[in-house]
């Protein structure tokens, strides 16, 4: 069975070519590894909404964000999503924000969030690398469950 998986990277900076994304890619590896075909596009802070919603008409089975999750007047990311969501799944984000937390204190002003558009499991992972890489390895333990959850699956075991 073929999974897909969209990645958008928020970042205005990004999208205009000023700098590299340098977490967009890594998130497309990790979901190729894990046997997903993957779309992958850099979308500015004022189009993350159209993005998402794009994204999801092709109805991905897992659909990653990074970036705008923070705090600053453009991060819009959590604020364009949440209305797309039929089921917030709130242990999320409490889990990468304490994780991260044990790094830096400044994981805790991360509005990274996780939940349900249809039958896409939606994460908005933070912009940075090791936001990322916490999100992703949060993300290890539960996915295949999650994923077959959604598809009707039982807690078997």
């Amino acid at each position: 069975m073929t999974r897909a998986a969209a990645v958008i990277t928020v970042s205005t900076r990004a999208a205009a070519g000023v700098y590299d994304d340098l977490t967009g890619p890594v998130i497309a590896d990790w979901c190729r590894s894990r046997g997903f075909t993957v779309d992958a596009l850099v979308a500015s802070d004022a189009g993350v909404g159209d993005a998402v919603q794009s994204a999801l008409e092709t109805r991905p089975d897992l659909l990653l964000t990074t970036g705008g999750t923070g705090i600053a007047p453009d991060d819009s990311t959590p604020d364009a999503v949440r209305p797309l969501l039929s089921r917030e799944l709130p242990g999320f984000g409490e889990e990468l924000r304490r994780r991260g937390n044990a790094v830096s204190p400044h994981a805790l002003l991360s509005r990274a969030l996780a939940g349900v558009a249809g039958s896409t499991l939606l994460v908005c992972l933070p912009g940075s690398t090791g936001g990322v890489r916490d999100g992703l390895d949060l993300l290890d333990g539960i996915l295949d469950h999650l994923l077959d959850q959604l598809r009707g699956g039982h807690h078997d075991g």
